[in-house]
């Protein structure tokens, strides 16, 4: 895992806006920067898919039809 400054770093190095990578992948840019910053703990929703994909937390994206429990039960 990375930490958010080696994110940050990253991003320095190859010369890429943070605003640029929240553009490409749908995200709001200032959700990207909140999560970065430590404002947002990134529990769950996007905030959580954003710290998944920058790889400073560890975990899975998905939606509810991935829960294991939403395949076998008829919604009613």
């Amino acid at each position: 895992m990375k930490t958010t400054e080696d994110v940050k770093r990253e991003f320095a190095e190859l010369g890429l806006s943070i605003s640029g990578w929240a553009k490409t992948r749908g995200f709001s840019q200032a959700l990207v920067y909140q999560v970065l910053n430590g404002g947002r703990k990134a529990v769950r929703g996007e905030s959580h898919r954003i710290a998944v994909e920058l790889g400073i937390k560890q975990g899975k994206t998905g939606c509810y039809e991935d829960l294991s429990f939403s395949k076998n039960e008829e919604i009613r």
